[in-house]
This record gives structure tokens, sequence and C-alpha cells, in this order.
């Protein structure tokens, strides 16, 4: 639930209910929000208003308006101003106006925050929370008092609002509900005890007494037409609620209050959603049973039968809100089928041919987020999506095109590619970057129809456009330059065409940087020299200097001896530059050209440092006075291939599609929970030398050399709801064999001493060493490493580990915070540790193409050979091999 506040909404009720009998008013003020656009400094002299006796409450509501529409726009006031204001206020308690009284309670929420000494304020609201007051002023009180107590007095004021919670009027119980929602992070052993009362409100048949209030000028209006209701003394009347939004706020209530237990929260699910229960008639109350039904389902595999019952049956709900709901949760489940997709998908299929337009929106982005993962159920909607292409809502029709690109066929790729180039011109920067990244992805699906995507590309590359689309175009043609060969000549033309008028200088610098690695490999590489030294002599300093770093590299890079004069020449020419930076280049470049060893170390070596871990050291060097006290050590970094930080750039790509999907953040809540230094590593080369580094800290290690191969992340042992977290990470040395176990508590009134895991390894192979117990923990995580000795070097011991935890286990005081003097020794039981062959195989980032020239060099022989009786070569291959045992294919590797 939101925390209270002012809102567009609020402040335009506020505006009208200042306003009230004098809406001639607004003919004073062609612009009525305008009259409110005043000095601080003026409203807080102006705020003498309230000290006048007797008191006006036209003009008092006309500044506490002016207050609250200041607090709005963001003004800000210090603690003295607010103070001041605030006690200013709270003399208004003395006039009876009701809707006075409103604007005082607002007034008073909003300064609550920024104000001192507030809490004095509390026996004035409590009065106007008595029972035989006017409805009209019970709802604000409660809301009011929430926002000046402290957790003391809750106590004190627990009778109050637990029969506020209970009240038949609906505006009284909302309030305190929310109320109550609000108290919980600071009183949750009191909050705790309003269960009862908040079931008994979720459970109301009838919506009660009122909802809201008009003021009377309104109801005599109403009445004409029939409209009736007894009318309070000050003028206002209730409105009779239909909205049933007690239940939401009751829902909610409960479910912070049992949110640590599971199983209460599964049979509170069961109890309102399952069977022919109508408890709940809110569909907003409905949505939160979803939401809560998706996690018990994400967090319990056991109970996924039963949540996905109960989630499709409100696929049949009379609420669109609540169909949606429900197919969205069923799209995002873990794991989910095909066939599990068929009726949610179909939900959202009758959607895209509503005439709301807010329906069509959210069930094309539903559709569009689960093309990424399973587009096969979602090519039934693609004659309803075509038809939305020329929606008037643009942000449908992108959705739609971007939906169409994933779940369609190479065949339907010219006729989308049509389509799409008819209304570019139609929609803003935002959806044209969503569309080229669509086409990004498409591009590596279907690589045949490269030519038409990039022709594609480089047309709206030269329209007009801000900067994130002309870098996301850009980051477009860079992927098929890197993974489709065919497309690179004429891609790296058309970014040679794009630079001459480019408005951006950092996509100049990488368009250089790029032409500097992949010009010097193509086939005519002189070609693209003049473009390069254009920038030379038209562009800005920084594009200048990154010109020069790229043609030094088709100075060394390309055999042909002319083209290394040619170079010579234009770097020379360099050296009587205006700018320092590209003078210090051509001269540090013209001496490379001349020694090939400066060639080999400054050109083409294109190792580069990992990031990842640059990042990871620069935290630690912050963050520990003892080491920052010495220069940083770069050369404690480690470099990286340039094949190694591509594949690994793919990997993290494909993961953030994966994640913007929305569907990835389960199948990820087990490696958050995790502990170990490769829970933050960005990739599995990171993780290897966070786990070594950590390694090599460890005294008892010190003799076992270098570690061969760490696990790439660590192997849940437990579920990461129980008491007890563990996961272990496996690190194969030369002669030895080390287990490490990450442990965390998840008790916060228990204390565990002498932990260790007992393992039981297979019957030859391996010989136990020694444990690293943890000697005390509590909620931090900890942990245990547990090493074998390998019996024969050459042997390679396998088999499964059974694993115990063991550990003394003593109860916390909760009053003094100390643990007992004497414990009692515990077990728990966890999975089994797996060695297998995979475990001593470390993959090599190696590229088919790389490997192929190297090898081309050697003897060669051509034979034809005519292989009738197989279907094809690579249904032949023993592929087991490659996928099973910790290897893989590498790009066309067969």
């Amino acid at each position: 639930m939101k925390k209270p506040g002012v809102s567009g909404h609020l402040f335009s009720s506020t505006l009208l209910a200042y306003l009230g009998n004098e809406t001639e008013q607004l003919s004073t003020y062609p612009n009525a929000v305008a009259h409110f656009m005043q000095d601080k400094t003026t409203v807080i002299q102006e705020a003498r208003v309230f000290n006048e006796s007797p008191i006006s409450p036209r003009k008092c509501r006309i500044l506490l308006t002016k207050i609250i529409y200041l607090l709005y726009v963001g003004e800000t006031f210090g603690p003295q101003e607010a103070t001041t204001l605030f006690f200013g206020v709270t003399k208004l308690f003395q006039h009876k106006d009701s809707a006075l009284r409103q604007m005082v309670y607002l007034v008073i929420k909003e300064l609550s925050d920024l104000a001192q000494d507030v809490i004095m304020v509390t026996s004035s609201i409590m009065k106007d929370m008595q029972p035989n007051l006017e409805v009209i002023y019970r709802p604000n009180a409660i809301r009011a008092l929430c926002r000046v107590i402290d957790g003391s007095m809750i106590q004190g004021i627990e009778r109050f609002y637990k029969s506020a919670i209970v009240d038949r009027n609906s505006s009284i119980s909302s309030a305190a509900l929310v109320s109550s929602y609000h108290l919980f992070p600071i009183a949750k052993d009191v909050i705790k005890r309003w269960a009862n009362e908040a079931q008994e409100s979720l459970n109301a048949k009838g919506s009660g007494g009122g909802g809201g209030f008009i003021p009377a000028s309104a109801s005599s209006y109403l009445s004409s037409f029939g409209g009736g209701g007894g009318q309070t003394q000050s003028g206002y009347q209730a409105v009779a609620s239909s909205s049933y939004i007690t239940q939401y706020h009751a829902l909610g209530l409960l479910y912070a209050i049992r949110q640590q237990d599971r199983m209460a929260v599964s049979k509170l699910i069961q109890q309102l959603g399952g069977g022919k229960s109508n408890t709940l008639r809110s569909p907003y109350a409905l949505c939160m049973l979803i939401r809560f039904a998706s996690k018990i389902m994400d967090e319990d595999p056991n109970l996924h039968k039963q949540m996905h019952e109960l989630l499709e049956g409100f696929l049949r709900h009379k609420s669109d809100m609540v169909n949606y709901e429900a197919a969205r949760a069923i799209c995002e489940m873990r794991n989910v089928t095909s066939a599990e997709l068929y009726r949610p998908v179909a939900v959202l299929q009758l959607f895209l041919s509503s005439p709301k337009g807010a329906l069509k929106f959210c069930a094309i982005r539903t559709l569009a987020k689960l093309a990424l993962t399973h587009p096969q159920p979602v090519q039934a909607c693609n004659l309803d999506m075509e038809r939305l292409i020329n929606d008037d809502n643009r942000g449908v029709a992108t959705f739609a095109i971007t939906t169409l690109l994933k779940t369609g066929n190479e065949a339907s790729v010219d006729r989308l590619m049509k389509q799409i180039s008819a209304f570019m011109s139609e929609i803003s920067d935002e959806f044209k970057v969503t569309i080229v990244n669509a086409i990004r992805a498409l591009c590596l699906k279907f690589p045949a129809k490269q030519a038409v995507m990039l022709n594609f590309l480089s047309g709206i590359l030269r329209d007009e456009g801000g900067y994130d689309f002309k870098r996301a175009v850009v980051e477009a043609i860079f992927d098929m330059i890197k993974f489709i060969g065919e497309s690179k000549e004429t891609a790296l033309a058309q970014l040679c065409e794009f630079i001459e008028d480019c408005e951006f200088t950092k996509l100049s610098v990488r368009i250089l940087h790029l032409l500097g690695i992949e010009g010097p490999k193509a086939l005519h590489p002189s070609k693209y020299i003049r473009y390069i030294y254009n920038r030379v002599i038209l562009e800005n300093a920084i594009v200048r200097a990154a010109a020069v770093s790229s043609l030094a590299k088709f100075g060394v890079n390309v055999p042909d001896p002319r083209v290394k004069a040619s170079i010579k020449v234009l770097l020379t020419r360099c050296l009587d530059d205006v700018d320092d930076e590209v003078r210090d280049r051509a001269a540090l470049y013209l001496k490379v050209l001349d020694e090939e060893p400066l060639a080999e170390k400054f050109v083409k070596d294109e190792s580069t440092i990992s990031l990842a871990t640059l990042e990871s050291k620069l935290t630690t060097y912050i963050s520990q006075k003892e080491s920052s006290q010495a220069p940083f050590e770069i050369s404690s970094i480690p470099r990286i291939s340039r094949e190694q930080a591509c594949q690994e750039a793919l990997r993290a790509r494909q993961e953030a599609s994966s994640d913007m999907a929305g569907f990835s953040n389960a199948s990820k809540t087990t490696d958050k929970q995790s502990v170990g230094p490769a829970a933050s590593a960005s990739t599995n080369a990171e993780s290897q030398r966070e786990y070594a580094t950590q390694l090599s800290a460890v005294p008892e290690f010190s003799t076992y050399g270098k570690v061969f191969k760490s696990s790439a992340k660590p192997i849940p042992l437990t579920e990461h709801e129980t008491e007890y977290v563990v996961s272990v990470v496996k690190h194969i040395f030369a002669e030895h064999v080390v287990f490490q176990f990450n442990l965390t508590n998840t008790l916060p009134d228990t204390i565990l001493e002498q932990v260790s895991v007992l393992t039981n390894p297979p019957e030859e192979g391996l010989t136990e060493d020694f444990i690293i117990p943890i000697p005390k923990m509590s909620n931090e995580p900890g942990i245990i490493y547990v090493s074998y000795t390998r019996s024969s070097p050459e042997n390679y011991a396998l088999g499964s580990f059974n694993c115990t935890l063991k550990f003394i286990s003593k109860e916390v005081d909760p009053i003094s915070g100390e643990p007992e003097e004497e414990g009692y020794e515990d077990e728990y039981q966890i999975e089994d540790v797996e060695l297998g062959v995979g475990d001593y195989i470390i993959p090599t980032y190696l590229t088919f193409t790389t490997e192929w020239d190297r090898l081309r060099t050697g003897a060669t022989a051509t034979e034809t050979f005519q292989l009738s009786a197989l279907k094809s070569l690579k249904c032949e291959c023993d592929i087991w091999i490659l996928n099973d045992k910790g290897s893989g294919p590498k790009e066309k590797d067969y």
C-alpha cells in the first residue's frame, strides 16, 4: 500500500472542498490553480489568520489549501517554519466547521514529518475519534493520528483502532485498516493482535454506511433526482460505497501480519479463493490475492497444483481486472509449460479486440514479455496482433510489432519490415528504441534475413532522432558485425556513411574504435581509411583522437606495406594538431609503427582488463582503510581476451533480456540467497578469480597450489525458506578437493556454535584431511570448509557425498540479547553433494573462425564423400559428449 500523502486527485478534491459554495470565485481567476502559486514567505506571513478571533473558516481554508499546494509542488519547509505552521493549524480545532476540519487534518498529516513536538496534538485528535461524534470526523482523525504517534503510544489507543476496524461504516474501517498497516513496522507485536478484527472486516457482507461525503449544496441538487440520505448538522452527507474497498485494505493488513508464516498465508488464500467462496467482492482484493498465490506458488513447489487451479478459476471471473491479473500470474510462473499457457493466452487474446485501450495495452504488453521465453503459444494471437499494427495508440502498435517479430517465422520478416517502416516516423524515440531492440534480437534469430534488416537499420539511422535511438541502432549493427559474418562489409560501409554526419561524439568514437578493429580484417581495408581520416580533418578533438588510434591499427594490422606507409604520412600530419591528446597519440603510434615489440604490446594485443574484477577490487580498496593507504595495484586485475569479453557480453545481454521480460526473477531467487564471493560475480570467469582470492587467504590451503576449477555458482542444498540455508561450492586442486559450504542461519533468536558439516565420501579415491568449522554464528552468513586428498592424481574420484549439518544451538534471551550458557547438540540433514566428471573440466574460449584460420596454415587435403545413408552429419554426431560432462559446442562446430 502506498503511504498516504498529497496526490493530484487529492489536491483537486481539496480544492473543490475549499471552494464549496463559492464556485463563483472561479470567474475571478481564469486559472484557479494559479491563485495558489504564491511565495512560501507570503504564506507563512498570512498564517496569522489562524490566531484571529473569531475564526474565519473560509479564510483558513484558503490558506490551508495554499500550504497543501506548496507541499504538493515540492516546496520545502524548515523545521522551525513547519513547527510554527503546525501549531498554528492546531488552533483551528476550536471551530466545528466540517470542511475546515478536513483541511486541518490534511495539513497536519503533511506537516507531521517536518515539524517538531507533533505528539502534543494527540489529545485534540483523540477527541474526534469518539464514536458519538460525526462520521466525517472519525476517518480523518484516525488517519492523522497514525502520523503523529510513536510505537510506545500504540497500546494506549489500541481500543480505538480495534473498534474502528470493525465499524460498519466503510470509510472509518478503511481508515483504521490503512493506519494499522502503516503502524505495523513500528509496533508489530501490537498490530498482530488485531488479526481477528481485520478478519471480521474482511468477511463483512456489506460495505457499510458510507464511503465518502458530499457538500449539502451538491446533495440538494442530487435530491432532485431521488438522492437521499441524512444530512449532517454541518451540511455533509455520507455517501454509500459499493466498492468493497475495505476488503482490499483488510487483506493487505492480514498478509502483513502473516507473511512470515507461509502455511497461514496459504490457508488464507485457499479460504478466500478456493471452491465457491464469494467472500471477496472487491476486484482490488482479488488481484492482491492472486499476487499472494503467485508468490506462494513460486516459493513452495508442493502448492503449485492448488495455486494453479485457483488462478485458472480467476480467469473466468466477471471482472476484467481479475482476469488479466490471473492471466499475467500464470504467464510468469516458473517453468510454465505450453499447455498451462493455453487458457491465459486465450484470455489475453480476447482483450486484444476489446474497445478499452487499457485492456489492449496490458494484454499486448504481457504477450510481448511472454514471447521472449515462449513464442510458440503466442503465435495463436498473430492475426489479432497484426490488426493492432495500425492502432491509434502507438504504444499498442509498437508492442504488436515487436511481439510479431518474436513470434513470426522467417517468411514473415519482409512483410513485417514494410509495416514497421510505414509508421516509424509517427512514433516517439522511446517506442523506436523498443522496435530496434526487437529487430536486434531478430537479426540473430534469422541471419539469412540480415540484408533486409540491415537495410532497414541503415535507413532509420539517417532519420532524425535522439541519442538513445541512434545508439540502439548502432548497437544493433554492431551485433550484426560481431555475430553475422556475411553482413560485416555492408554494415561497416553503413557506419562509415553515418559518421560523416553524426552529431553525437560518443557514437562517433565507438564506431571509429570498431572500424579500427574490424576494418583491417576486411577484404579491402584501405577503403575505410578515407572515412577515418576525414574525422581527423572535420571533427572535434575527442573524435580526432579516436580517429588517430583507429588509423594506427590499420598501419599495424594490415600486412600491405603500402598501407603502412600511407598511415605514417597521415599520422605525421596529425603532429601539427592544435590538441595535445591528438598530437601525443600521433607521436606514440608513429613510434609503434617502427618497432614491432611496441606494436604487439599497444595495438595487436586486444585483451582487456576484467571490469567486474576491477570494480570489486576498487570497492574493497576504498572501503578498507588499511588497503587504501598504499597505491592501488592495477597489475592484480586479470586480463581477458576479446573473444571471452564478447561471449560474456552476449550472455549478459541475454540475461538482461530475460530480466526485462519479468520471467527470470523467480529462477534467480536461490542465487540471491547464496553467500560467498561468487554470488555477486557477473560471470563464470570472475567467480573463479574471486574464489581463488578467497581460498588463498586460508592458511590451511597455502600448500595446495593453484585452484584448477571452482563451481560456476553455489549449488543449493536446502530450500531458501528453511531454518538453515546451505549451499556448496566445489574447488578442484591438483591433488585435493575442497567443499565450501555457505551457511545462513535464518532464526533470529538462535545462535549456533561449533558448526560443521559431516560428509561421507565414496568408498575409495578420496581421504578426508580436515574440517574448518564456524566457531560461532548468529544471522551473519558463514563458511565451512571440508578438505579431501585425492589418493591418485591420475584417477578422478566420482560419487555422492552424504552431508549432515552438525552444531550446538543456543537460545537468545529476548530481553538481554545474550545467549544461554548451555545449549544442545543438534543435526540437520541436507542434500547430498555430487562430484561428477564435469567438475574436472574447464571451458576454453575458442572460436571456430580463429581455430580454422590457425589450422589453415598447415597441410591440407580435400576429399568429397557422399553420405547417402545418413540423414545429416549433425544427427549422427555424439552430441551428448558436448552437452554433458562440463563441455559445450562453440559456434558452428558441427
